[in-house]
């Protein structure tokens, strides 16, 4: 008998839940009430936050030539082959260095993190290789990496940098957020110029840009080429956030007998990702 009377609660609770289940009006109305409930409690505390993104010391606006290598980067799909964005894995740093911060891609619009590896991170590239390493391999890339299955990119050494309004890419991403001064906007052509030929005055280049690198990519002072924004771009790659620095690879990647395909060889931890 008491225990009849203990289950009957139970049993009455029951009841009540098949009829929420079978009525298809209730069912609605109550998922409805617990999602919002929990929608609330997920997304009202971020009207209260001004940034969700922690800030990072030496995070910067691109410089003008970086944007316009960026954009060469996306025009010609660079992302399909090559991600942006080390895992906090072991491996993954050992191989690449530190693994990304959000605040790296703060300015990235879009951001670059890519979905697949078929040649390998470059987030951290900046600084690894020269430049006349960068021109070779963009080149030909068989003549770096003779297993490389990368199309070649010779063009872009014979093609000048021609932006149409590199003030106006600037003043787009300034407002979507980009700090980019009146000052960058206004000189966004001479700084584009001036970046890549160290005889033209760069002014306070180096001042609205921290880090930035003045000098001539491509080997071709005397022009300005769509090559130079390239190397430009993936020179800056890494460098802005003061991490230990990763030891230079340059030397391996050249040396026939320790070479391992930075293009096409599978990772030993990673046998779906190319590596260096």
């Amino acid at each position: 008998m008491s225990t009849t009377a203990e289950n009957a609660p139970a049993k009455g609770f029951l009841q009540k839940h098949k009829k929420l289940e079978r009525n298809v009006t209730l069912l609605g109305i109550g998922t409805f009430i617990t999602v919002a409930i929990g929608g609330i409690v997920e997304i009202a505390p971020l009207f209260w936050l001004d940034n969700t993104i922690e800030e990072v010391e030496g995070m910067r606006p691109y410089t003008p030539l970086e944007l316009a290598g960026r954009d060469i980067y996306i025009r010609e799909g660079c992302y399909v082959c090559h991600s942006q964005m080390i895992r906090p894995f072991r491996d993954e740093v050992e191989r690449y260095g530190h693994y990304s911060l959000a605040a790296e891609s703060v300015y990235d619009h879009p951001f670059q993190w890519g979905s697949k590896r078929t040649g390998p991170d470059l987030a951290r590239v900046g600084g690894r290789y020269s430049d006349e390493w960068h021109v070779q391999h963009l080149t030909d890339p068989q003549s770096v990496v003779p297993q490389s299955v990368m199309p070649q990119y010779g063009f872009l050494k014979e093609s000048d940098l021609n932006v149409p309004d590199i003030a106006g890419n600037l003043t787009a991403l300034s407002r979507v957020g980009v700090p980019y001064s009146d000052t960058d906007i206004e000189q966004a052509e001479a700084d584009m110029k001036a970046q890549a030929n160290p005889d033209l005055d760069a002014g306070d280049l180096m001042e609205r840009y921290p880090k930035a690198q003045i000098r001539d990519y491509d080997g071709d002072p005397k022009r300005l080429t769509e090559m130079d924004a390239l190397v430009a771009y993936l020179q800056m790659l890494g460098t802005l956030v003061d991490f230990e620095a990763a030891a230079p690879v340059e030397e391996l990647a050249l040396d026939p007998a320790e070479i391992v395909d930075a293009d096409a060889a599978p990772a030993p931890a990673q046998p779906q990702e190319a590596g260096e």
